[in-house]
């Protein structure tokens, strides 16, 4: 499924998730349009971002990381 909007995309002070790809602090959390939600580092966020935007509904942003997919 992808989703015909931009996701919502909102900035909050700070994320106590962790990646889940390879377990750094998460810069930013996406939840799905499928249910569910994924925590990203800055690294893992950055190279995913099309991905991303595709399937987000909503993603968190922490104060300060510079997303490339804004």
């Amino acid at each position: 499924m992808t989703s015909l909007l931009s996701p919502e995309i909102t900035t909050v002070p700070e994320l106590t998730d962790r990646c889940d790809r390879c377990s750094a602090a998460a810069k930013l959390v996406v939840v799905l349009t499928s249910g569910g939600e994924l925590a990203f580092c800055g690294h893992h966020g950055n190279r995913h971002r099309d991905d991303i935007v595709r399937v987000a509904e909503r993603i968190q942003l922490e104060e300060g990381y510079e997303w490339a997919g804004k």
